[in-house]
């Protein structure tokens, strides 16, 4: 809660954040909230940064420049090397089938 001190010798202060005029009690504890606005400002640093780790375009904090695109290209290869892995397991298993049936007499 900011205050300007209006008239101190009537003891008025202006809320700056809801633009009130009021009179000032000696009564009330007033503090800063600056050390807690740090803390959010670095708290949504590390959220933004949590929500350009789901874009594979998107830059992350502690990266290198240069570096946006770096989940996609390993995103491309890795899908290829399962694409292939799997591709060989299902040709392999075809393959087996087609040799017992062989064995087997079938057509």
């Amino acid at each position: 809660m900011t205050t300007v001190r209006i008239a101190p010798e009537i003891h008025l202060v202006l809320d700056i954040d809801s633009a009130t005029v009021a009179q000032e009690n000696e009564g009330i504890l007033q503090y800063s909230l600056d050390p807690v606005f740090e803390r959010l400002d670095k708290l949504d640093i590390v959220a933004e940064d949590l929500i350009n780790s789901l874009s594979p375009s998107r830059p992350l904090v502690n990266t290198w420049p240069g570096r946006e695109h770096t989940s996609y290209i390993a995103g491309f290869y890795t899908n290829a090397w399962y694409g292939i892995v799997v591709g060989f397991f299902f040709f392999g298993m075809v393959l087996l089938l087609m040799y017992l049936r062989a064995a087997m007499g079938g057509a």
